[in-house]
């Protein structure tokens, strides 16, 4: 069975063998709303309370990063209703993560089942008002398209609930939730202080959900087949199936759609990478950082990496075979440097300091000095930030340092024969091309 098509440049979007797709679709073109609606979706929701239970026996958790129970925040908003205040949902689809484009693919392509997935969710925290929040051109286009075709039709598939588009600026803080409400409020999407948090105090002060496309995306599933169905993929604790986005080995990207569980080695085995030629990779974007060669044998579910002191993240892998670790690190660190929101000195600075460090190791001119700053630092600014970026960046510093010492050695001694050949340098390190449905 060929569970593979080629999209366009190269793209692949492929599903695990023996599963049948939830999130992907192997059709050319958008979805549109009669297919869509001929395949099951927004079907009638006539219990709120009863697809909350399911949701929570499903174990959906969150695919923005963290990985959060979703039956956890619907549950917070939906108390706050439950006390007659109103509240909002934001389907958040500002994907940050270069080495990721899950996001994008399920917008463009499927934009009716996130919305549909939006509607759910919202009629579960009693929301009557509801924002799609994007970066992606392309991606708003067509969820403008997906209303516009729901506004002809004329049969409320929505269930009352209006529903607004906001497009901003890309950036890597941009996708933070806090950044979202303020950017909708009006405002910069930049991340603001904590407390209060969207669950608090969000969209024009109310209550409010911020939730990743993808997650929202399950919700139909769960609605059409219940919880027992979905479980029947993934793990006990990472159930379900998940979009993975796999880069890197000089091949064009891959987008999976994998049980939670699948070992990295039959992944990459799939995409046509021989497992043997990994020596590391980044996990779950730019965020978890690194991996040595070993992460081939690794499960890709949240707690056997969670084990490793890394993360699942958004899904995204990028493997490292011919690049040197030092190089891509310093590459990232930089990536961090240029794109943090310029709020907080603990971040402002201690990315452009790490950044410098790790760009001196690999230029070969670095001293034990700088690399014992640079672990320094790694352990002292974590946290500090007001959003994940510097916990991104001393990730990056600190899995450099602990998984991969002898390169670091070989650098520190001048005598990196990879980066004497070639060095690897990216702005954006492993970035997915925005692909357009066909």
């Amino acid at each position: 069975m060929n569970n593979t098509k080629a999209a366009p440049a190269g793209f692949t979007v492929g599903v695990w063998p023996g599963i049948t797709a939830r999130l992907l679709r192997q059709s050319d073109g958008v979805e549109t709303l009669a297919e869509y609606v001929a395949g099951g979706g927004y079907a009638s929701l006539a219990d709120p309370t009863a697809l909350l239970d399911e949701v929570r026996a499903a174990g959906v958790r969150g695919r923005g990063g963290a990985a959060f129970p979703l039956a956890v925040k619907l549950q917070t908003v939906r108390s706050a209703a439950n006390t007659g205040r109103d509240t909002v949902l934001v389907a958040n689809g500002e994907e940050g993560e270069p080495a990721s484009v899950k996001d994008r693919w399920l917008l463009r392509n499927r934009p009716h089942l996130v919305l549909d997935g939006a509607r759910l969710a919202a009629h579960v925290v009693g929301a009557k008002h509801a924002h799609v929040y994007v970066s992606d051109p392309a991606s708003a286009r067509a969820v403008d398209a997906a209303l516009d075709e729901i506004r002809a039709d004329g049969s409320d598939p929505l269930g009352g609930l209006t529903l607004s588009l906001r497009v901003v600026p890309a950036g890597y803080v941009a996708g933070e939730e806090t950044a979202a409400v303020q950017a909708i409020n009006g405002g910069p999407a930049k991340p603001t202080d904590k407390p209060p948090r969207p669950f608090e105090e969000g969209v024009g002060g109310l209550p409010t959900i911020v939730s990743n496309v993808e997650t929202l995306a399950n919700l139909p599933y769960v609605q059409r087949h219940g919880a027992a169905a979905y479980r029947e993929a993934g793990t006990d604790a990472s159930p379900g199936t998940f979009l993975a986005t796999i880069t890197g080995a000089g091949r064009p990207a891959g987008l999976y759609e994998l049980p939670h569980g699948v070992r990295l080695s039959e992944v990459l085995a799939l995409h046509g990478l021989a497992p043997e030629s990994v020596r590391g990779a980044l996990m779950g974007g730019y965020f978890a950082g690194l991996l040595g060669a070993d992460v081939t044998d690794t499960a890709l579910d949240h707690e056997t990496l969670r084990g490793l002191g890394s993360g699942l993240g958004c899904g995204a892998v990028s493997v490292l075979t011919d690049e040197c670790p030092v190089a891509v690190a310093a590459a990232v660190l930089a990536y961090f440097d240029r794109e943090n929101a310029g709020q907080c000195g603990s971040c402002f600075n201690g990315t452009a300091a790490m950044a410098a460090a790790a760009g001196a190791l690999r230029d070969g001119v670095a001293t034990d000095e700088d690399v014992a700053r640079l672990k320094r630092w790694s352990v002292v600014l974590r946290g500090r930030g007001a959003c994940g970026t510097l916990d991104a960046a001393t990730n990056i510093a600190a899995s450099l340092l602990d998984k991969f010492p002898a390169e670091v050695a070989r650098h520190l001694a001048g005598g990196c024969t990879v980066c004497g050949a070639d060095v690897f340098a990216a702005a954006r390190p492993f970035e997915v091309e925005a692909v357009e449905a066909p």
